[in-house]
């Protein structure tokens, strides 16, 4: 079992949220709730990882807020 960091944002138009995983190039998808969210980006980690699909070197570190003034 691996665990993966998900970066998550709600479309402010649909209403619906979009995903992706940084470590997992290709690793994206979309769901009405974050629920639905979620099992779609296991669903596609579980593909891409069947595939053989290589993961990258990239480590989720954090978000942080930008002023620009």
């Amino acid at each position: 079992m691996k665990t993966f960091t998900a970066i998550i944002e709600r479309d402010g138009i649909t209403g619906s949220y979009v995903g992706y995983i940084p470590e997992f190039p290709g690793a994206h998808s979309q769901g009405d709730t974050i629920d639905e969210l979620r099992n779609n980006l296991v669903e596609v980690v579980s593909m891409l990882i069947e595939d053989n699909e290589p993961t990258s070197n990239i480590e989720f570190i954090g978000t942080q807020q930008i002023v620009v003034a």
